[in-house]
Parts: structure tokens; C-alpha cells; sequence
């Protein structure tokens, strides 16, 4: 006995069919693709990020660091965000997008290393340019 395969095939040929032309209309439209793109302006969304580690003098990562970021146009009593190093002896901060030095300083009162040292930092200059992320470090020394 022989059967006729014709008729499913057609069938599936014109429901194909009224699938793809039911796509057409979202496909052809560019709505859709042009949403995930960003635009060029600075909306209040936008951020950057300011992440870091706080380094001990003998290289190893420090917990509990006081970091205070400020923008370099500031006065240098103008501290603006003050963060704390986690266990990992990192920090991250979000500052707002766009064109700006940061200055980050570690505050080390009462600070001292194991063998009773007292413990300095320079300040760390950080640019940032848009809406990115920026890995710093600060270092401690004798």
C-alpha cells in the first residue's frame, strides 16, 4: 500500500510560510536592535567604577583599610566617598561617568604593622575617561 505524502508536505510549506511572514514585521524593524545599543550622550544611569586592593609593605592584602576618594579638583579636606577594604583587602567605589581625576588616599591612624611600625601610603591619581572600570592599588610602606 502506498500513501500519498503530498498533502503534509504542503501543509507544512504553507504553515512555514505564515511563520516566517508573521517575523517579518519584528525583523524588519530595527526598534529592537537599536535598544541595546548605547547612546552617546551621558545619562544619570551611567557610572564608573574605582576597584582596588590596599597592599601591606610586605606584599600581602590588607583588611579594614579607611580609603577616602576625592575628585583632584577638591580641596584636600573635601573627601567625598570613604570606603573600607574587604577581607580580600579590595575596595570598589562608583563615581559618576565622564572626564575626571580621582585622588585616593588611605587614612592610617592608629595603623601599625605586625612589628609595631607606623605605616605610610602615597595618594593614588586615578583617571577616568567615560564609564568604565579602573583597578588601582595603594601600597603601604615603613
Amino acid at each position: 500500500m502506498t500513501t500519498n505524502r503530498a498533502p503534509q508536505s504542503v501543509a507544512r510549506l504553507f504553515y512555514g510560510g505564515l511563520f516566517v511572514l508573521s517575523l517579518l514585521p519584528i525583523l524588519a524593524t530595527q526598534d529592537p536592535l537599536l535598544q541595546g545599543q548605547k547612546s552617546a550622550t551621558k545619562s544619570k544611569d551611567d557610572y564608573a567604577l574605582i576597584a582596588g586592593t590596599v597592599w601591606s609593605p610586605d606584599n600581602r592584602p590588607v583588611y579594614g583599610i579607611h580609603v577616602k576618594i576625592r575628585r583632584s579638583t577638591d580641596k584636600p579636606n573635601k573627601v567625598r566617598w570613604e570606603i573600607y577594604s574587604d577581607h580580600h583587602g579590595e575596595f570598589a567605589q562608583r563615581v559618576p561617568a565622564g572626564e575626571a581625576d580621582y585622588i585616593l588616599s588611605a587614612d592610617l591612624k592608629g595603623v601599625k604593622s605586625t612589628d609595631g611600625k607606623p605605616v605610610h601610603a602615597a595618594d593614588v591619581t586615578v583617571h577616568i575617561y567615560y564609564d568604565e572600570r579602573e583597578d588601582t592599588g595603594l601600597h603601604l610602606t615603613y
